[in-house]
């Protein structure tokens, strides 16, 4: 039976929406590691040790299946849940998307890979840095990029099929920042990427060229050491329950991309109450998917005694049939929870009292005299004032709804004025392509676009939202 038609079945549609139409995707299957079990992954959730890997690479399934983990399972068990997504940017639950995202690359998509990493152990930093690899445009047939606001905290990352997501889900009792980082330490080095490490800030980092020696982070200095990122991690802390996650690059063919994708056009313009990321370099540590699954189960089952705990395989149609999971995928694939959940912020063209900074050269593209400065909150814009326009109240509209700026600030000003060079300006800065170019519409339109392609786009089509 198709899977839209037993979704309808199970959880029926509602009045249908305007998000694009979805098209067939195509999806890679995670190939299981030994010894899975094919049992329903809900009926395990009062286990003492559990450990699930998910064939879906969609993420906005695989967080909500991390979700449904973290608030059903039984208080005093420990969890492993493995997943790779397809390719994704994921912002923390308290960070702007606009600050953390190039919107526009977003749109673009990635291209083909110039060249495919090598994933020998060998290499100096176990596989490729972001500087090895080349850059290469996005085409017309360029993968699209999903874009997820998770519900824990932390910075902002990329995922990709090249690199292995892990998360750990524990009673609070037993919960240390570093203890399960450790464990993805062993198992790397039990796959021979020997000078591994966790920094201060709790993230896994390998060390590249002379020994050198230990600075007071706990990170090497000296002898000609390079120090690359290799994962970083994310928590949620509730009453009964303590959650750890985090992503290791394995192989992944983007690296000479990240820092592009994460690094907006608007940055020098925003100031912003919510958490922002810290850019580190990066690499690939260069094993495979599959060893690097069954390096960290193992290490998990010895780590809790279990050495005979078998690993759950968890399907896609498996798991959009437990209705937590449903509403988790719902929730995390509105508008308003992608864009509405940023904390209040401030855009400026100009030094302000509360923002002094000296604005990018790219503020000198503006016509002469030309200055805006607004407030955002939760996506609503609280408050406006743009030089040059007789009137200008353009408060208590949705930043991720407007669909052209030069449109957006004509009909504020109720005489003729040329807004075309400033609204194109605006456009570029927020991440909104008009109708001239290959993509049109509002952010908000273009995240609908990319949760269309994918497995869930059944879900949220039939949830009415906007």
């Amino acid at each position: 039976m198709a899977l839209t038609s037993r979704l309808s079945r199970v959880f029926p549609r509602r009045a249908p929406s305007t998000a694009t139409p979805a098209r067939a995707p195509s999806r890679t299957r995670t190939p299981g590691p030994t010894t899975p079990t094919a049992r329903a992954f809900t009926q395990s959730l009062s286990a003492p040790v559990q450990i699930y890997r998910s064939t879906s690479t969609d993420p906005y399934l695989n967080l909500s299946i991390e979700h449904h983990l973290l608030q059903h399972s039984d208080p005093a068990s420990t969890i492993l849940f493995l997943y790779a997504n397809r390719p994704t940017v994921v912002i923390g639950r308290n960070q702007n998307p606009w600050l953390e995202v190039n919107l526009h690359q977003l749109r673009q998509g990635l291209g083909p890979p110039l060249q495919s990493p090598s994933p020998s152990p060998s290499s100096p930093a176990g596989g490729q840095t972001a500087q090895q690899q080349e850059d290469a445009s996005p085409g017309t047939n360029a993968a699209p990029i999903a874009l997820v606001r998770r519900r824990s905290g932390g910075g902002t990352v990329f995922h990709d099929a090249g690199n292995v997501n892990y998360s750990v889900i524990c009673p609070p009792a037993v919960f240390d920042r570093d203890r399960h980082a450790e464990m993805v330490v062993r198992a790397l080095r039990r796959l021979g990427v020997l000078r591994a490490r966790v920094n201060g800030r709790h993230d896994i980092v390998v060390d590249v060229g002379g020994e050198g020696g230990i600075d007071g982070d706990g990170g090497r200095t000296g002898g000609g050491v390079q120090t690359f990122k290799v994962s970083g991690s994310a928590y949620k802390l509730t009453r009964t329950r303590s959650l750890h996650h985090g992503t290791c690059l394995l192989s992944s063919p983007n690296l000479g991309r990240v820092s592009g994708l994460l690094r907006s056009p608007a940055e020098g313009f925003i100031k912003a109450r919510g958490v922002e990321s810290v850019r580190s370099p990066i690499c690939n540590v260069g094993v495979g998917a599959d060893a690097f699954v069954e390096a960290v189960v193992r290490e998990f089952r010895t780590m809790y005694g279990h050495g005979t705990a078998r690993t759950q395989v968890v399907g896609e149609e498996e798991a959009l049939a437990t209705e937590g999971v449903v509403k988790g995928v719902r929730e995390l694939t509105t508008p308003e929870w992608i864009f509405g959940q940023t904390p209040q912020f401030t855009f400026s063209t100009c030094p302000t009292e509360d923002d002094a900074r000296e604005r990018p050269p790219s503020v000198d593209d503006l016509p002469d005299g030309f200055q805006a400065n607004f407030t955002v909150r939760h996506g609503e814009i609280t408050s406006a004032a743009v030089s040059g326009l007789e009137y200008h109240d353009l408060t208590r509209q949705r930043l991720h709804y407007i669909q052209d700026w030069k449109r957006t600030l004509a009909r504020a000003s109720p005489t003729p004025v040329d807004t075309d060079v400033a609204g194109d300006w605006l456009n570029h800065m927020f991440g909104i392509e008009t109708a001239a170019d290959k993509a049109s519409g509002a952010v908000a339109e273009m995240a609908v676009g990319m949760i269309s392609d994918s497995i869930v786009g059944s879900i949220r089509d039939g949830d009415g939202t906007p």
